[in-house]
């Protein structure tokens, strides 16, 4: 990913936020400790995902007729219905200054 960024004329710590957005905010919705803000995280790491590799499919097709951006748009419009209607009965943590 480091990589990536740099050839996108990026810093390449920006690396760092793959492992935020990708592996701790998911952690942190499925357990339901501070659900809204990590959703907005994820939800934040696809736009990043669809400018950077996506921009170019928005309007084309895969090898089996999907939306060639069908996944990246998923997750994120999965991650702001979590945003918005936050962690539920199910989370980890009771209180509801942490959900």
């Amino acid at each position: 990913i480091a990589g990536m960024l740099v050839a996108k004329g990026l810093p390449g710590f920006i690396a760092y936020g793959v492992l935020v957005g990708e592996v701790i905010a998911p952690i942190l919705i499925i357990l339901g400790i501070l659900t809204r803000p990590a959703a907005l995280v994820l939800a934040f790491t696809m736009v990043v995902a669809w400018l950077m590799v996506g921009t170019g499919k928005t309007f084309a097709l895969d090898a089996v007729g999907a939306w060639a951006i069908e996944s990246l748009v998923y997750f994120f419009v999965g991650a702001l219905a979590v945003a918005f209607l936050g962690a539920g009965r199910y989370a980890m943590v009771r209180d509801p200054a942490w959900k």
